[in-house]
């Protein structure tokens, strides 16, 4: 037993260890001797080239989904109408008055002309009359509930002050747009499907506008974010009126899905394929020969993954996956003896 610790198991670990020796030494040959190619020894290929993809058709629909708020229609403004003193108030504030109704009484003095007349020797004379004494009502320019009405019988006014406001009682939804979303919004449609949060089912919002964001509806808050999209945000606001009959109070959150077009059966590509997306772009177009052409097109709807073109491709030809990315390499300035820049 005492033989076989002291030499069989000794030149057993010898005997596994050469092995292990002449393993790694063939490995590192072999390696040596293939062609590593550019990378090195088991170094993966890399493919440089942009993929390419086919021009094909589809269906596009333009349909562009923010994030409101349900907020409050601002007050109409009450306007005198004339120039004079308060007569009399007809109506109290907090009373709910229609379009058109007497609110209050301005009294005026309208000046007359003179009495023209000749003398007994035929001289010519001018005597001035007094005053005609008139009234004028200033009526209610919308139909709602009188929130304000800051004048006083005896009350000196002059025309187009305002002598109080009328809330109209109504809701709308406003959501701003980021600058994407507003050249894919450029002919909108006159509604809206608006879902608010824990609310009613959706509905439909009429009277879509677009255009700058009104301050009164939130005279202290900071402004929202962009609600995704590329390019700044803020600059317009998508509103349209809450019908009547549809529950909901202001300051809820609302999604807004605006629906500006669909193209069916038309030629499309990614849009990562295109440089530009509103009316006018440019593609590169692979050709036979493996040469790629700068081609400009002309494009029409977008729902954000690809994208219709009108005109400046045909079918089934190859176009880059992606816009290519510039070649920065330095160029030799040759008026100045050195690489640009």
């Amino acid at each position: 037993m005492s033989v076989v610790r002291t030499v069989v198991f000794p030149a057993l670990r010898l005997l596994v260890w050469a092995v292990i020796a002449v393993a790694l030494a063939v490995l590192a040959f072999r390696g040596g001797t293939e062609d590593p190619g550019p990378g090195g020894p088991g170094a993966p290929t890399l493919e440089l080239g942009s993929p390419t993809v086919p021009v094909s058709r589809g269906t596009v629909t333009n349909t562009v989904s923010v994030t409101g708020t349900v907020v409050a229609d601002d007050a109409v403004p009450v306007k005198a109408t004339a120039a004079g003193t308060v007569r009399r108030v007809l109506v109290s504030k907090g009373a709910t008055v229609t379009a058109g109704q007497a609110l209050l009484e301005i009294r005026f003095e309208e000046e007359l002309d003179p009495v023209v007349g000749t003398d007994a020797e035929g001289n010519p004379t001018s005597t001035p009359r007094p005053p005609r004494v008139r009234t004028a009502t200033v009526p209610a320019p919308a139909a709602g509930t009188l929130s304000t009405l800051d004048v006083l019988v005896d009350q000196v006014v002059a025309v187009g002050d305002e002598v109080g406001a009328i809330s109209p009682g109504t809701l709308s939804v406003t959501a701003t747009l980021t600058q994407a979303e507003q050249f894919r919004l450029l002919a909108p449609p006159a509604t809206a499907e608006v879902e608010v949060q824990g609310g009613p089912a959706p509905f439909t919002c009429t009277g879509l506008t677009l255009g700058a964001p009104v301050a009164d509806d939130a005279p202290d808050a900071p402004s929202p974010p962009p609600t995704g999209g590329t390019g700044g945000g803020g600059g317009t606001t998508a509103r349209c009126a809450v019908p009547a009959g549809v529950t909901v109070f202001a300051g809820m959150g609302a999604t807004v899905r605006v629906q500006a077009g669909t193209a069916e059966n038309v030629l499309v590509v990614p849009i990562t394929a295109v440089q530009g997306t509103v009316q006018t772009g440019n593609v590169w177009v692979l050709g036979d020969d493996g040469t790629e052409e700068q081609r400009p097109v002309t494009l029409g709807l977008t729902d954000g993954d690809q994208i219709e073109v009108r005109e400046g491709l045909a079918e089934g030809e190859q176009v880059l996956q992606f816009v290519p990315v510039p070649d920065d390499t330095p160029v030799e300035d040759p008026m100045m003896g050195g690489p640009y820049g």
